[in-house]
């Protein structure tokens, strides 16, 4: 994993979605920014109407990255988004220290007891809680 990439899209999606620092905004994404979520424009001023449109009840819980080159994946819940928690994949192209393209997949998150395998869709394998651990 490309961990100053991974640690960039990590850090800019706190400030932004936990600390809601809207200044993250220039810190961390560059122009044009082009958005394949299909509900959203390209741009960023997007970003900042989003965040400052959020409820209080809103949170934002990064989880498992991966990282090849300059692809950043990582997997979030979004409380607060809407009526139900939001699994997402949300993917991002970063050039140059800044990130300029995003994609997600989303889905409503049901609970554990709802799955066919019983298992949360939200959790970091047993090796990441050991890797965790030791570090």
């Amino acid at each position: 994993m490309s961990s100053s990439n991974a640690q960039l899209v990590r850090q800019a999606l706190i400030e932004l979605f936990v600390h809601r620092d809207l200044s993250a905004i220039n810190r961390y994404w560059a122009a044009p920014y082009l958005q394949h979520n299909p509900s959203l424009p390209d741009g960023l001023g997007i970003l900042a109407d989003i965040v400052a449109g959020l409820p209080a009840n809103f949170s934002y819980e990064p989880g498992m990255m991966t990282s090849e080159g300059d692809l950043v994946m990582i997997h979030g819940r979004y409380t607060g988004w809407g009526p139900k928690p939001i699994i997402a994949v949300d993917m991002f192209l970063v050039k140059n220290g800044r990130l300029v393209e995003h994609w997600d997949v989303m889905q409503e998150e049901l609970p554990s007891h709802r799955t066919q395998s019983q298992r949360p869709m939200f959790s970091f394998p047993q090796w990441s809680k050991l890797e965790l651990l030791m570090n």
